[in-house]
């Protein structure tokens, strides 16, 4: 018998590689349809082929077959004998309320209302958002008008961010503050995590009246809910003045330099002389070094009109609005921490 020879990893042709990226769509889509219909949750209480889902779910029997062996071939499902699928450990995460929120997660990056992706040349071409032109409003505005939406998405931050709000807190010593504003923080997850691990500080929860609603059931879930004070405002009018330090976490990529300098402005005006300011964002590599960064940094300008930024151009942004970028400090997650004083 010859002896084997060692296998060797084959590099697919330029054409072919540009090929699937140009239909990696279509992954992205089969999984959209498998969280919208919920069939993660009707698989939940064990295997069942297509047949026996079709009425629950409402759909054609032979077509969700065909999406099911699909979704076995990409290791959300795994077919059983007599047709019948089962999830797999990826598959359990894709069931409503699952740690992580995927299902939440998916819907919103896959609903084509929310999404601004269709306009991307257009957003190459003009500089401006692709949502704003297939919705005629900007993204938070639309938000703010689609309570359910915006619910949707702030279960997909939270659970695309999991990983970082404690990566966060453990990389920077918020004990030396004794009042800390979280500006813009949702449904107060960064907020929750700096405080659990340091027990000195209280909090400020700073956000729009619709985003904040959702707050209180979080931050009791996280222990907190005495130490925050859940404060409705809008970062673009005022923020909460005379505390220690100022937390934005990914709030500047979302927006424009003229919107980002109002922000800082009002963080300036409000802040004590010797405070700090915290910014949580990706800060961008230079060269051609693969980050998580540079694909947000598209998805920015087609949804919000905003950016990522270098460190330099932290630095330029902060110094035009009377700050002194400090250090950066990495965390075990992709984001960083800007620090900044004012100038």
């Amino acid at each position: 018998m010859a002896d084997p020879k060692p296998a060797t990893s084959q590099v697919l042709p330029p054409h072919i590689q540009l090929i699937q990226m140009g239909r990696a769509h279509i992954v992205s889509r089969a999984v959209y349809a498998a969280a919208k219909l919920g069939l993660a949750d009707q698989l939940a209480s064990g295997p069942k082929n297509a047949i026996e889902l079709a009425g629950p779910m409402n759909v054609h029997g032979p077509s969700l077959h065909r999406l099911m062996r699909t979704l076995a071939s990409l290791g959300i499902l795994t077919e059983r004998p007599e047709q019948r699928f089962a999830l797999t450990g990826l598959g359990e995460a894709l069931k409503t309320g699952a740690p992580g929120s995927a299902r939440s997660s998916v819907i919103f990056s896959g609903s084509p209302s929310l999404s601004g992706w269709d306009n991307v040349v257009y957003s190459v071409q003009t500089g401006k958002t692709g949502f704003e032109k297939a919705q005629g409003l900007a993204f938070f505005d639309y938000l703010a008008q689609h309570p359910e939406d915006a619910s949707l998405f702030t279960e997909m931050m939270v659970g695309l961010n999991d990983q970082e709000p404690p990566a966060v807190a453990a990389a920077y010593d918020f004990s030396i503050f004794q009042a800390i504003v979280d500006v813009g923080g949702a449904t107060g997850n960064m907020l929750a995590a700096v405080l659990s691990r340091h027990a000195g500080p209280r909090g400020i929860l700073f956000d729009r009246p619709h985003v904040v609603k959702d707050a209180p059931a979080l931050l009791d879930t996280k222990g907190v809910s005495d130490r925050v004070t859940i404060q409705p405002g809008n970062f673009f009018e005022s923020v909460p003045a005379g505390a220690d330090a100022y937390i934005l976490s990914h709030i500047l990529h979302d927006w424009d330099e003229d919107q980002c300098l109002t922000i800082l402005g009002h963080v300036r005006k409000a802040m004590k002389p010797a405070g700090r300011l915290l910014i949580v964002e990706m800060v961008l590599p230079s060269g051609d070094a693969p980050h998580p960064g540079k694909i947000l940094d598209l998805t920015m300008l087609v949804q919000t009109g905003g950016q990522e930024r270098t460190e330099s151009e932290y630095a330029s942004l902060l110094g035009m609005a009377g700050f002194r970028l400090t250090q950066v400090v990495p965390t075990s997650s992709a984001a960083n921490i800007v620090e900044a004083v004012v100038a």
